[in-house]
């Protein structure tokens, strides 16, 4: 099967996939950012959020476990640096959360021109949550700095999407990279901090 097919099944499938679990609440966007923007997402609390995600976080683990990516893998015992789930416009209207492994325990206080060191990874988790009070697993975004050289089009960071059913949907040095891209696109808005965005002020927790 060509390539062009390939995407065209995997889009299918995943088409799919989200409109059965998701009814009308979501739909993709085109194919070029990859994206599922949430039509109606919910004006959430800091209560309200962490009580959703409570409720959702060992249904997260498990899916994204079926990937099989061994860099995720226990994700939920790293450090999470945000207070509670937030809306993230640039994450298709899911509430994300940050979590960081232990070299990256320096995420938010990079100063200009600093860099993390190689094997930092960063590792966001979504929650779908419709203003009707619908919930949903989300997808699972993931960067990693590689050592020096080994990807220079996105300035040594891996990036992967790993979609709700376990499916690694794209990975910048794996499978489907063209279907990532467009995160590193918005991340060069960072270049400075190392290309890596932080949590929204109202949600930052001391550090």
């Amino acid at each position: 099967m060509k390539k062009a097919q390939l995407n065209f099944c995997k889009g299918l499938c995943l088409s799919l996939f989200l409109s059965v679990t998701s009814l009308q609440a979501i739909a993709q966007e085109d194919a070029e950012t990859a994206h599922i923007a949430v039509k109606n997402p919910a004006d959430l609390s800091h209560q309200e959020a962490n009580k959703i995600y409570d409720s959702l976080k060992a249904v997260l683990d498990e899916r994204y476990s079926i990937s099989n990516m061994q860099l995720i893998s226990g994700y939920q015992n790293w450090k999470r640096y945000n207070s509670a789930p937030y809306l993230s416009a640039t994450h298709g209207q899911r509430f994300v959360n940050n979590y960081a492994n232990e070299l990256g325990r320096d995420y938010g206080k990079l100063k200009n021109g600093q860099t993390y060191p190689p094997g930092t990874i960063f590792a966001k988790d979504t929650i779908t949550v419709t203003s009707e009070g619908k919930t949903f697993p989300g997808a699972m975004f993931v960067m990693e700095k590689l050592e020096a050289g080994r990807n220079p089009k996105t300035a040594d960071w891996r990036y992967v999407m790993v979609i709700p059913d376990g499916t690694v949907f794209g990975d910048t040095i794996g499978e489907e990279p063209e279907l990532v891209d467009y995160c590193h696109t918005c991340h060069v808005g960072r270049a400075s901090r190392d290309y890596v965005f932080y949590v929204p002020k109202d949600y930052r927790l001391a550090q």
